[in-house]
């Protein structure tokens, strides 16, 4: 199926969840929130959180600084 993944459309397995897509990036070790179609989905909630055609999937990793 196609998605969007920040701002990139990108082709992906039917019935990937949230997790398993993070699973595949570099991003272990980080801090990042993610948001699908605008809206912030909980990390305790990625394993669950089925992608469906057509999402706009949003990884914005937390940067420090002062």
């Amino acid at each position: 199926m196609n998605i969007s993944v920040n701002g990139e459309k990108t082709r992906v397995d039917d019935n990937l969840t949230l997790a398993a897509l993070i699973d595949g990036m570099t991003l272990e070790g980080t801090r990042y929130a993610v948001e699908v179609n605008e809206e912030l989905i909980p990390r305790s909630q990625h394993a669950e959180h089925l992608l469906h055609e057509g999402d706009a999937v949003e990884i914005v990793q937390a940067i420090g600084g002062g």
